[in-house]
């Protein structure tokens, strides 16, 4: 590899990079506000100057291409002054409402109004003044006396998604952003804006003035909004979730997320219909219960009803270590053949960005791990026929309604002597069923999902349920940090009453002969590892943060267990 000399240390560069991405990938950061790795160069918000020997007037480092031997200084006495006076010229005219603006705590701005700036202003006149509250559409506000022109959002519309929508208007100090007459901003990746604007210009109307970002909890997970698998981070204050970011996975989404994920695959986790605890029908009505009498009462009517007699459906909504147990549940310890899982798609949801038809985010997972019928067993469709035939009596679901996908079984469901339902709120079918077990949520639990292209990715709990903080009472601070878990321990937030799935059929399985017992969702994945092929040699550790592709083998695997 080519090298040149970078603040008197030589480092090394690509064909092709320029000075800014040369120095990022050896870990030094140029200040910049218009410059973004995926995005064309701008070059218009200046703060990227830097200074070449032999070389009299500052480059802009985000499009000077690097060069075999060339001497460039960042931090030179030239080179700050020229910084500063920028970012003199940036603030004239930016308003002092930081106490009031969204992105007060992660803007670029104030970090570098700190780090760059003289620390006084030397301006007496009064600043110009622009437009305020502007809905550019349906999810994004915009503030135009925050904006400094960097036309992130602009590339990123017209480079991204495709969809021009954004531009700049008028000239010299009373340059702004619009929308194109007649048109709205409203493309399907609208709040990525959001999240590169450098200053509070652009800001998400769902999370406008919920909080301060500082005292908000982050923790990785996956998006649970199609089969994509977009890699997150769930943002958490007072055990409630407050919004999703997009998380950088080069292999997944790169930068981004949709809007739809990002705004629609969170809100049952706080929502006021959650399962709040063990639930059992008496006299018509479902009551509470303790988690002992639940079980006791669910495990005796399952053995009242033959094997034949009762279907098992699994979800693409649920981890692979739910999926498996659940499996192993429904054909070693109860013997049923009967198992399948409903598929949700939308030929018209996917595009060729991100967004993938098929709206489960462990299709492939659940496939894997077994929730498939064994031979002489019936399918989804046969479950269902035997539902409305009477053929089937018992029915037992895990993390999906069934109701929503079938409305027609709405007549049949009452006939069934049981039905017991895994589900994180209330819905269509648990209204039908005998016992409800609170089932945590995607945010409340450790797993794993299997995305479109075959690559196993983690989830981490990011809310507490009363029975996750019981389990970590008792595990060392390291093992969270090797989770990349921070709870936000100072919290006041309610806690639910649930449990993963597989630790739910964990303990309903400790009342048959043929027992389930794991501690940890490790355990589960590390008996999979050993049962499935496809799993093999796979643990937590080897996923990592950005996961795995799983072998070449996912049409042809064997399932031994």
């Amino acid at each position: 590899m080519s090298t040149f000399t970078l603040n008197d240390e030589e480092i090394e560069f690509k064909p092709g990079q320029t000075i800014i991405e040369a120095a990022k990938d050896n870990g030094t950061t140029i200040p910049h506000f218009c410059w973004h790795p995926k995005l064309s160069i701008s070059g218009n918000c200046r703060v990227c100057l830097v200074e070449l020997e032999n070389i009299p007037k500052l480059v802009i480092a985000c499009s000077t291409q690097a060069t075999e031997g060339m001497v460039v200084y960042s931090e030179s006495e030239k080179t700050l002054e020229a910084r500063n006076a920028v970012m003199e010229f940036l603030l004239i005219n930016h308003p002092l409402d930081c106490p009031i603006c969204d992105e007060a705590g992660e803007c670029k701005l104030q970090d570098y109004a700190y780090k760059h700036s003289i620390g006084e202003s030397r301006y007496v006149e009064e600043k110009t003044h622009k437009d305020k509250r502007v809905q550019l559409g349906p999810r994004v506000m915009f503030d135009g006396d925050r904006c400094i022109s960097c036309s992130l959002c602009i590339r990123f519309c017209d480079e991204i998604v495709g969809e021009p929508e954004l531009t700049f208007i008028k000239r010299g100090n009373g340059v702004t952003i619009s929308t194109f007459p007649g048109k709205q901003m409203e493309n399907k990746y609208s709040l990525n804006t959001v999240d590169i604007c450098p200053v509070g210009a652009l800001t998400n109307t769902d999370f406008r003035f919920k909080t301060r970002v500082w005292d908000l909890s982050s923790n990785p997970s996956i998006c649970t909004g199609c089969s994509r698998g977009c890699n997150i981070d769930v943002w958490v204050i007072n055990n409630e979730i407050k919004r999703l970011t997009p998380s950088f996975n080069k292999e997944v989404n790169s930068y981004w997320m949709c809007d739809d994920g990002r705004l629609n695959t969170f809100k049952h986790v706080n929502a006021k219909d959650r399962v709040d605890g063990a639930h059992l029908r008496k006299d018509g009505q479902l009551i509470k219960v303790s988690w002992d009498e639940a079980f006791a009462n669910a495990s005796s009517e399952l053995k009242n009803i033959t094997n034949k007699e009762i279907a098992f459906i699994g979800s693409a909504f649920s981890t692979c270590e739910d999926n498996y147990l659940f499996t192993k549940f429904a054909k070693d310890v109860i013997g049923c053949k009967n198992i399948d899982f409903i598929r949700h798609t939308n030929p018209d949801f996917g595009d060729e960005l991100l967004r993938q038809n098929d709206l489960t985010p462990n299709t492939m997972g659940a496939e894997l791990t077994g929730v498939s019928p064994k031979q002489g067993g019936l399918n989804l469709d046969g479950i269902v026929q035997g539902i409305k035939s009477g053929k089937i009596k018992g029915l037992f679901i895990m993390e999906d309604d069934l109701l929503e996908a079938y409305p027609e079984l709405e007549k049949s469901l009452p006939s069934l002597e049981l039905l017991i339902v895994l589900s994180s709120n209330f819905n269509k079918t648990t209204a039908f069923a005998d016992f409800v077990f609170p089932a945590a949520t995607f945010a409340e639990k450790n797993g794993t999902f299997i995305n479109f292209n075959g690559r196993v990715q983690r989830i981490k709990p990011a809310v507490e349920t009363t029975d996750l903080d019981r389990s970590l009472d008792g595990m060392a601070m390291s093992r969270l940090d090797k989770f990349g878990t921070s709870f936000d321990r100072w919290a006041i937030g309610n806690k639910h009453d649930a449990r993963a799935s597989w630790k739910i059929i964990s303990g309903l399985s400790v009342l048959f002969d043929k027992k389930l017992k794991y501690k940890m969702s490790e355990n589960v994945f590390d008996d999979m590892s050993k049962s499935i092929d496809a799993f093999k040699g796979l643990d937590y550790d080897i996923i990592g943060k950005k996961g795995v592709l799983l072998k070449d083998k996912l049409n042809e695997v064997t399932q031994t267990v």
